[in-house]
């Protein structure tokens, strides 16, 4: 469970948009604590129209330490514009999430939408119809099974079942606290 905070300045409110990434984490990480990092779009670089914000990407290393080996981009195309994401040897996992815009190649996508591609070894062709934001991503297949429950995913029942305990703590100590 997580608190968002919306800033207000002058009785304006400066609204932002975002994106949390979850990943499966290998083991003996999934247990550890959770933890957030906010950075500026300037502290993020930039490999032609991505930003790469988990990884390393075409000779690129995002700020944030990927706990695995996945790349995390966030990119804007123009009005039609062609993008080549390439995924780096050995991922066979893709996916893209659109913020805003409309995408028509691989498959048409538009805001609020995800797209996951099938597993494989192939690079992306992507052509934005409009002005497009969105998020992509690849990764290696996870090598471990994952247990899947309301609010995780971990890699066995019992660390499921540990890691729900922590979140349901976590809830009433931000409930008694009047956070939640």
């Amino acid at each position: 469970m997580h608190a968002e905070t919306v800033f207000a300045t002058c009785g304006s409110v400066n609204r932002n948009k975002g994106f949390q990434l979850w990943v499966a984490l290998p083991p003996e990480l999934e247990l550890k604590p959770a933890s957030s990092l906010y950075l500026e779009p300037e502290q993020v670089p930039a490999f032609g129209p991505a930003r790469v914000v988990l990884g390393h990407y075409e000779g690129t290393t995002g700020p944030i330490p990927a706990p695995s080996d996945m790349v995390y981009l966030y990119v804007r195309l123009a009005p039609g514009e062609r993008w080549l994401f390439k995924t780096p040897d050995a991922h066979t996992i893709a996916w893209l999430s659109v913020l805003s815009g409309q995408l028509s190649e691989p498959v048409n996508v538009g805001a609020g939408d995800v797209a996951l591609f099938e597993e494989s070894c192939v690079s992306v062709k992507i052509l934005a119809l409009t002005e497009t934001l969105f998020v992509s991503g690849s990764a290696r297949k996870h090598p471990h099974d994952l247990v899947l429950g309301n609010y995780s995913v971990h890699t066995s029942l019992e660390a499921l079942q540990r890691g729900e305990s922590n979140i349901a703590q976590m809830g009433s100590s931000l409930r008694a606290k009047g956070l939640a």
